[in-house]
């Protein structure tokens, strides 16, 4: 396990293992989270631990641990999760862990044998903190009246704006508040204590950009909460993402895109808090056969359809066109209806008529638009693509891989659709067939090479929207190019 370098979580917890804590577990220099909870660990923690100097949750809790706390681990600093009861440990308490100075650290030492009592160390420790709170307390309120004043000779130097901009200008700014609001406040505290100080066990997923947890607020609304990992906060383009979804998500609301709520911005913590969704990803979903075959031909067309909804407004109704970038079955959410929300908007680009608009190359595998090789322009099309990807991914239940090849040159042509359809279905009606047979040639001109033959969102989601009766479904592809 030493030699695991990159390894930034580890959890080993609840099963029946025996014996010590292996020393070499020091190395592990990247590791963020340690849970070996609910064992049967005996021997000490080695002293090695201090050298997990990125750690921010160790829980050996519920073990046969004995000896002392390594006076090491009370120097890591990024530590905020501490769970060291029900074992056999003795000894002093570090006093380095008194000088931790988060209000969010959770300690806990409880059922051991130390040699200080450990309300009179927490008395201690809690004093401190509280001093410290005081003074943060005080210097917000002074800040807090200065702003006010400043506010207030701003509007009155002002009193002459012209009243239909300051009726535009408080629109906007009621919108923002009902996002960063709900039902009064979204509370920092209300967050940490409704994931456990992001406990393990409300974390619904991980992945390279965070960790997704959720949270029941005391007012009874579910939310999501995605926190980056510590390492990646501090790297500049996580961070960039990072501000960049929140830039983006405060610009815009369409009933097929996640809703942010709010978010924290600390250089020690950052999250953000959006809608719960009950149903996970859509890859999720096709990669599990229950799952799957829940999502029958109409509410797989309805996905389709509500994507398309999502994308033609981010590029047609926008203030500047916005291209996603990364559409991908992981970045559509469903509701518990199953309806779809597009998510993850960190690497998001608001076009600008007056500049180039080059960047470099983002997005998901077998998603990204074939000319992102040679040219770093983005355009509309490129989401364009994705969306084609993403339409036969849905349709045939996997990504359709060597097919995109095969499209290239064959235009379609040739292409059977029961060949194609998601084989874990029942075969689908006629009518199901013919709007089945529309959006899969709809798909298959969203993936042509040349990036101005293909039609734009809001051409399909138009013509996703009257299909009502695709009577002149041998011409769809004729009308797809145009």
């Amino acid at each position: 396990m030493g030699n695991l370098m990159n390894l930034t979580l580890l959890d080993l917890s609840n099963n029946s293992l025996n014996g010590s804590i292996p020393p070499t577990m020091g190395n592990l220099m990247n590791l963020g989270l340690l849970d070996l909870s609910n064992n049967k660990l005996s021997g000490s923690i080695p002293p090695t631990m201090g050298n997990l100097t990125n750690l921010e949750q160790l829980d050996l809790s519920n073990n046969s641990l004995n000896g002392s706390i390594p006076i090491l681990i009370g120097d890591l600093e990024w530590l905020t999760l501490l769970n060291l009861n029900h074992n056999k440990l003795h000894g002093p308490i570090p006093a380095q862990m008194g000088k931790h100075n988060f209000t969010y650290m959770d300690l806990d030492f409880s059922y051991n044998d130390f040699e200080a009592p450990l309300d009179t160390w927490r008395k201690s420790r809690e004093k401190r903190l509280r001093v410290k709170i005081s003074i943060i307390i005080s210097l917000s309120s002074i800040i807090l009246v200065a702003l006010v004043v400043v506010a207030v000779r701003f509007l009155f130097r002002h009193n002459s704006i012209d009243s239909t901009i300051n009726d535009t200008r408080a629109q906007k700014n009621g919108d923002i508040f009902s996002i960063w609001n709900y039902d009064g406040t979204i509370a920092y505290m209300d967050i940490i204590e409704a994931t456990g100080d992001f406990d393990i066990k409300y974390c619904i997923g991980t992945g390279g950009y965070g960790s997704v947890y959720i949270a029941n607020l005391p007012k009874g609304k579910v939310v999501a909460v995605k926190k980056l990992h510590r390492l990646e906060a501090e790297e500049k383009a996580y961070d960039e993402s990072f501000t960049n979804e929140i830039n983006v998500l405060t610009r815009i609301r369409h009933r097929n895109i996640v809703r942010l709520y709010g978010f924290c911005y600390h250089p020690r913590c950052k999250f953000l808090v959006y809608e719960y969704l009950e149903r996970g990803s859509l890859a999720y979903v096709l990669g599990i056969e229950a799952e799957a075959v829940e999502l029958d031909w109409w509410k797989r067309l309805n996905i389709i359809r509500g994507v398309a909804h999502a994308l033609s407004y981010l590029h047609h109704d926008c203030t500047s066109p916005l291209i996603h970038r990364d559409i991908s079955s992981n970045n559509v959410l469903l509701d518990a209806d199953l309806e779809p929300h597009v998510g993850d908007f960190g690497t998001a680009k608001f076009l600008n008529p007056d500049s180039s608009n080059r960047t470099i190359r983002v997005g998901t595998f077998g998603y990204i638009a074939p000319e992102l090789a040679y040219t770093m322009v983005v355009t509309e099309k490129c989401d364009v693509f994705s969306f084609g990807v993403l339409t036969l991914e849905i349709i045939m239940g996997r990504h359709p891989g060597e097919l995109i090849s095969s499209l290239s040159f064959s235009n379609g042509n040739g292409i059977i659709l029961k060949d194609l359809l998601d084989p874990r279905l029942q075969p689908p009606t006629q009518s199901a067939a013919q709007y089945l047979t529309f959006t899969m040639m709809l798909a298959i001109a969203c993936l042509h090479t040349n990036p101005k033959s293909r039609p734009t969102m809001q051409y399909i989601s138009q013509e996703l929207e009257n299909i009502t009766n695709p009577h002149n479904i041998a011409f769809a592809q004729f009308h797809c190019g145009n």
